[in-house]
């Protein structure tokens, strides 16, 4: 995981107060997680690390798309990702990361990796159902659209009316009204 050094904050250096840090995530940031299934990344993090005596405040910002196929029609399309993520770093004896919102590190250590976070949060942001927004509307043409409309059931052209009831039920429907 050399290739993540870039996400690693040393704040041991920074003075008490707001710190804010960007970054551009391409496709290159989720080869190194070996994850393949955006097409395309453009995803930008704004970070504002706010340092305090004893702890820190970290508030990640994801803004961008990611280019995934539609789960109905396999076409290629640009879903926004939108997302916030706040994280509290605490000192303590041991590094302790069970809780999502807040991780524990050693009171001797001087730096925070925080890819792992930025991966999360990408990845959480895209809804679990990826639907083209042109299926959605209808104005997406395609193969697979097409062959799917043709096998899809049909409405019956004789829909059953009133009429058309068995006679056996109108009998049992006056014994709910017979007193």
């Amino acid at each position: 995981m050399k290739a993540l050094k870039e996400y690693t904050i040393q704040f041991v250096g920074l003075k008490e107060g707001e710190h804010n840090f960007d970054f551009n995530i391409d496709n290159t940031f989720f080869q190194n997680f070996e994850y393949d299934e955006f097409n395309e990344v453009d995803v930008k993090i704004d970070l504002k690390l706010i340092k305090k005596t004893t702890l820190l405040e970290l508030y990640f910002s994801a803004s961008g798309h990611v280019n995934v196929n539609c789960d109905l029609t396999n076409e290629p399309y640009n879903q926004v990702v939108e997302d916030k993520f706040k994280l509290v770093v605490k000192f303590g004896a041991e590094y302790n990361d069970d809780n999502e919102d807040i991780l524990i590190v050693p009171h001797g250590e001087y730096e925070i990796n925080i890819a792992q976070y930025i991966y999360e949060l990408i990845v959480l942001a895209v809804p679990a159902k990826r639907v083209h927004p042109g299926v959605e509307d209808g104005t997406l043409k395609s193969e697979i659209l097409s062959k799917l409309e043709e096998l899809s059931p049909k409405q019956d052209s004789k829909t059953k009316s009133s009429e058309d009831i068995d006679p056996r039920w109108n009998n049992l429907k006056k014994l709910l009204t017979d007193k």
